[in-house]
């Protein structure tokens, strides 16, 4: 028998498994999240949101060529997903099977059958254990970044074990290359590959060097030295030059565009080159592997030239317009997410005390053949009284007054008019941060969950749970599971592992580090740093829209490798009592029966999203609620991703104008806006660009005259009017624009509006002369300036809508004029009457054909489809809906059709499928 060729075979055969499992329980479509976004701009490569994933685009490119017609595009990016997931247990298992291997048959030992046994038992329980997972499983099947992020940690530490063992050999520095080529290609994919660079590195130190407590930590802190330095540096750094020389011999030297950044690559190559020949010449290896790293790096670093290339095409996907080295450093930066402290800050009640200048923006002028400072941003980053600020600040988050109120309740401070300790800061760190936000997530992953309901720390939403009722009810005090309301007691996201794997995961730390310590030490470096050091470097605020648990599962990863080693253990318990061929395939069987059979039962029904299409059907009802040639107005990533992928992807209603209200407030995405995207025409505006560039009225104080209602039209010329007799004076005596008054308005010509078809005949009557509103608050942002904007401009002839998933906070005022037809509220030129107290009149014929004969509803009503929280969210905007719409065809008499909708509603959301909730109660009466 051959070692190799039998490792081999079980690593396909785990491989196949994985990805047999994954095909079955794949979504066929679109999901919701960010998955709309990342399969629109892979299919037709655009660019999506910052820092970017250009190589995982292109894959994502090439799969889609495979697709069968435009609906399949979604389902062959999936299956990318789906590939790279089994691959990532495919190098697992040889992962497992190589540190099994130094355990319990060192190099020169003798073949033994039932050592041969312990160590592909180990491998098998391992990754298969890994395949079940909950988190892992979850990004397996759908198309998103982080399976394939998964496959690179996965590949890259598999690399660095096969370069271990060739250590002595000619040609060993290749696997080291190959790992610079493949850190290189991970970063088009995402950063979180980079966490894998400290295990690395002390895996070269245990195999090269004499190991010395000083040697440990010089060897620590380079890990961190190189890690920071690619994250922090060379990553930024490449593009942040290549801006410098772009800038340097545009506006200086004044030659064409591009031309700084193609002299600094040459200088770039030139270098590498040159270094490599000194190296040669004077026999310097450790300087040829180091350059040829470096420039396999830039190699793989190179996929973010696509996103370059595909901006300058004016892609009608095309975040923050990166169309060259100046603006795509802004890219890479997130600079629109804006920062956050980590080791040193600010906490959550600092006060602003001043304001301090920022690094200016550039953009390119091409009429004037070089790049302009269009925002200089003075007085742009704030300063923060220094008694409320200090080291490791936990607590720092002030944008919700909700977030407060929680720092209070996770930390134990209570007095706002005192910065909190550091202890308070800690004490928030270690319940929130770490218990609630990696913790829990680790233990559904090794012990059990008890639903999937996301949770905010209440005693009976997405805890983790074991199934031990001693350990839950009395430890935990979460309650009998079965005194839960029966839609959270039966909810297919309970599942209990009854701590099974997390016990064999402990045993084989243990083991681990009793047997080789330096192995041992490497794989705790990979758990801590793609778990716990995520932890600190994210700094999560309380309430996050979403579960967070797909970042950590690089450290899930590390702790499978654990479970996997745990057989040994158990193997070698049992051998005190029964011969070693005899425990070793007992402690497999068992294993792999209470480990990842045990797993793979429980996380079945909550993992497979076979034949769901609610995601890309909801979308398609967003865009078929709206009249031909609309302007519907989105704001968060579930009510604009998918609909992105239903017109990019599929061709559905490009007659459309999706318009995010989030991204409105940027330059670049309201320059898009104002161009026409297939059968789509731009907003109508008249604002021009150095009106609303960045730094340009970001943010406008209303100071209201008290002159009344005053026309929109004449109120946005007011803001952007250059007059200095428009301008107000800020505190601090410089000029700034201002929105005269609270209250505006549009004055209505009924005839046109009837002419226009925008009101039915029947309600002509209703017709107001003017459409009055008042803004709240005292100021308006960018967004909404382009909003009334877009008011003053579109003359009735292209309808508007609101999706019902934006927030009132973003109605401006404006629903008092709100009709609702589907899932969006029409702007009419009347007063609407509500009647049941909700936003916006149901205009019964629209929304009824909308709803009944228009919609699809994506197979939600089979009970064995499984519906997460996400999609059960929804449900309560459906139901809601359809009491509402039956409810006004009952003030109207239309008992027929109010029976129709009701029946529907229970026909698409049946209470098996879809459990009772609240708004049933509408429903019932």
């Amino acid at each position: 028998m051959n070692y190799n060729k039998l490792n081999n075979l079980l690593g396909w055969l785990t491989f196949s498994t994985a990805f047999f499992v994954y095909y079955l329980t794949i979504e066929p479509t679109v999901s919701f999240w960010d998955c709309g976004e990342y399969i629109s701009t892979a299919y037709k490569l655009e660019v999506g949101h910052p820092p970017g994933a250009p190589f995982f685009q292109l894959m994502g490119r090439f799969f889609s060529l495979f697709a069968s017609d435009v609906s399949n595009v979604a389902y062959m990016i999936n299956i990318m997903s789906a590939l790279s997931s089994a691959f990532t247990i495919l190098f697992l298992f040889w992962t497992i099977t190589a540190l099994s291997k130094k355990l319990v048959l060192p190099e020169g030992k003798q073949f033994e059958l039932a050592k041969w046994i312990g160590i592909f038992g180990s491998g098998l329980v391992g990754a298969l254990a890994y395949t079940f997972s909950d988190s892992f499983w979850f990004s397996a099947t759908e198309g998103e970044v982080y399976a394939m992020s998964s496959f690179f940690t996965a590949i890259t530490f598999w690399a660095i074990l096969k370069w271990e063992s060739e250590a002595d050999d000619k040609y060993s520095a290749r696997w080291i290359i190959f790992i610079a080529y493949l850190i290189g290609l991970s970063i088009g994919v995402h950063l979180l590959n980079l966490l894998a660079i400290p295990a690395v590195v002390f895996i070269y130190y245990f195999k090269k060097y004499e190991v010395d407590k000083f040697g440990l930590f010089k060897v620590f802190v380079l890990a961190i030295l190189i890690t920071g330095g690619l994250q922090g540096v060379i990553i930024p750094g490449i593009v942040s030059l290549a801006g410098k020389f772009e800038l340097f011999f545009i506006n200086t030297i004044g030659l064409p565009f591009n031309t700084g950044t193609i002299i600094y690559f040459i200088l770039i190559v030139s270098t590498i080159v040159f270094g490599l020949r000194y190296a040669k010449k004077n026999n310097k290896p450790i300087i040829s592997v180091s350059l040829v790293s470096f420039a396999t790096i830039l190699i793989g670093y190179s996929t973010f030239f696509i996103l370059v290339i595909r901006s300058n095409a004016d892609t009608p996907i095309d975040e923050n317009n990166p169309e060259d080295a100046v603006s795509l450093l802004a890219y890479l930066n997130r600079e629109q997410y804006g920062d956050w402290p980590i080791l040193n800050g600010q906490y959550y009640n600092a006060n602003i005390v001043d304001l301090e200048n920022g690094k200016p923006v550039y953009t390119k002028d091409e009429e004037k053949g070089e790049y302009v400072i269009t925002s200089d941003r003075k007085n742009s980053k704030p300063v923060y009284d220094s008694k409320f600020t200090g080291f490791f600040p936990r607590m720092w988050s002030s944008s919700q007054s909700a977030h407060a109120k929680a720092y209070q309740d996770w930390s134990g401070h209570k007095n706002t008019k005192r910065a909190p300790t550091f202890s308070q800061n800690l004490r928030y760190f270690f319940s929130y941060q770490i218990g609630h936000m990696y913790w829990r997530y680790f233990m559904w992953n090794f012990s059990g969950r008890q639903n999937d309901i996301q949770g905010h720390g209440e005693i009976n939403k997405g805890n983790w749970i074991s199934g031990i009722s001693f350990i839950d009810e009395t430890v935990r005090g979460l309650g009998p599971q079965d005194s839960l309301p029966s839609n959270m007691a039966n909810n297919k996201g309970k599942n209990v592992y009854y701590m099974l794997p997390f016990i064999l995961g402990l045993l084989g730390m243990l083991y681990h580090f009793n047997k080789n310590n330096k192995d041992a030490f490497v794989v705790l470096l990979l758990f801590v740093f793609t778990g716990l050091a995520i932890v600190v470097y994210l700094n999560q605020y309380p309430f996050q829209p979403r579960e967070r648990d797909y970042a950590y599962v690089g450290s899930f990863y590390a702790f499978a490798i654990w479970v996997g080693i745990g057989v040994l253990s158990v193997t070698e318990f049992l051998s005190k009592k029964l011969p070693a061929k005899a425990s070793a395939i007992l402690a497999s069987l068992l294993c792999l029966l209470f480990v990842p059979t045990l797993m793979a039962k429980e996380n079945w029904d909550d993992h497979d999203r076979s034949n769901r299409y609610t995601a890309r059907d909801v979308a398609i009802n967003y865009l078929n609620s709206c009249a031909p040639n609309a302007i519907i107005f989105t704001n968060g990533d579930n009510d604009t991703f998918p609909l992105w992928y239903a017109q990019e992807v599929e061709g559905v209603r490009t007659d459309i104008r999706v318009v995010n209200l989030s991204l409105f407030n940027t330059d670049w995405y309201i320059d898009q806006m104002k161009r026409a995207a297939y059968d789509a025409a731009p907003i109508p505006s008249s604002l021009t660009w150095d009106k609303y560039k960045q730094g340009t009225r970001d943010y406008v104080l209303i100071k209201d005259n008290g002159k009344g209602y005053v026309e929109v039209d004449d109120v946005v010329n007011f803001i952007a009017s250059d007059n200095d007799k428009t301008k107000g004076m800020t505190r601090n005596g410089q000029k700034a624009d201002y929105c005269p008054t609270k209250k505006l308005k549009l004055t209505i010509n009924k005839k046109e509006i009837l002419e226009k078809g925008v009101v039915d005949l029947k309600d002509s009557s209703r017709i107001v002369d003017e459409v009055k509103w008042e803004l709240s608050g005292n100021s308006i942002n960018k967004n909404q300036l382009m909003v009334l904007d877009i008011l003053a401009n579109f003359n009735w002839d292209r309808p508007i809508y609101f999706a019902i998933t934006v927030g009132t906070g973003n109605f401006m005022g404006l629903e008092k004029y709100f009709q609702l037809e589907g899932l969006a509220y029409r702007f009419v030129p009347f007063l609407a009457d509500p009647n049941d107290g909700q936003t916006g009149e149901v205009n019964s014929d629209i929304m009824f054909d909308n709803v009944i004969n228009k919609f699809k509803w994506g197979n939600m009503n089979d009970p064995n489809i499984y519906l997460d929280e996400t999609n059960m969210r929804m449900t309560m905007n459906f139901r809601n809906n359809f009491s509402r719409l039956a409810e006004t065809l009952i003030r109207e008499n239309d008992f027929a059709r109010a029976e129709q909708v009701l029946d529907s509603c229970i026909a698409i959301m049946p209470h098996e499928a879809v459990p009772f909730n609240y708004f049933n109660l509408p429903i019932a009466e």
